[in-house]
């Protein structure tokens, strides 16, 4: 047996490889049709102009699906694991679990409505994205140290404290430094006023959205060990 098979491994080692092949692949198509820049083109710059638009907003919307499923089942899990003794509040594993599908919901508003066509709509979802995952993970990381030990490793639990605080750090010049960037253009200039701005924003941004991906790689041991079973029972009516 594999150990991709082992209990739903699967589901966040999908998650991981739809995600980072969306914008590797993405950023690879944009640069060799020379719609963007090789240096520091913000993710969605990548997606904006077809054919990589519609490989974007496709393989987007199949990780945002991946991402509701696998964070489902961890929400699952862990209330299976607070069943007895309760560590967990369950009000805690709840936040996270909305949080999460909000999360994907911003992904799906990004990959639907281009930064070159629906500006604000677009820059909506991507805030909604980045804001709910970073939290997200907080919570995660949160639940993980109340929850251990059968929750998840002490290395598990350290990868995500590290990653966890990436992200944070990355997240708040994502925000600020692109609230400064006044130009919508693909190509930028090292002359332009706001290009530092755009610089520190769009590296931020990559490392955040790496960050979640890396961190979804630290569910795959944690999801080895359950499986998630659909019950149908059927109802007779009189």
């Amino acid at each position: 047996m594999f150990w991709f098979t082992q209990g739903l491994s699967f589901l966040p080692l999908f998650l991981v490889v739809s995600s980072s092949s969306t914008f590797i692949v993405c950023y690879i198509i944009s640069v060799f049709r020379r719609d963007v820049d090789v240096l520091f083109p913000y993710i969605s710059d990548t997606g904006a102009n077809p054919p990589e638009s519609c490989i974007f907003g496709l393989m987007t919307v199949i990780s945002s699906c991946a991402g509701i499923a696998t964070i489902y089942a961890r929400y699952k899990f862990v209330e299976r694991l607070n069943e007895e003794p309760v560590k967990v509040k369950p009000h805690l594993n709840t936040a996270a679990l909305w949080l999460g599908m909000i999360s994907c919901l911003g992904m799906c508003i990004v990959a639907t409505f281009q930064e070159t066509e629906v500006t604000s709509v677009h820059d909506g979802g991507a805030l909604m994205f980045f804001l709910s995952g970073v939290i997200y993970i907080v919570l995660q990381t949160k639940i993980s140290y109340v929850i251990y030990p059968p929750g998840s490793s002490a290395n598990t639990f350290r990868a995500r404290v590290v990653i966890t605080i990436i992200a944070i750090v990355a997240f708040f010049p994502t925000i600020i430094c692109a609230s400064f960037v006044k130009q919508t253009q693909l190509h930028r200039h090292k002359e332009d006023k706001d290009y530092p701005f755009h610089v520190a924003s769009a590296v931020c941004e990559w490392i955040v959205a790496f960050s979640f991906i890396f961190f979804f790689l630290t569910y795959l041991c944690d999801f080895q060990c359950f499986t998630i079973q659909v019950k149908t029972e059927y109802v007779e009516e009189y």
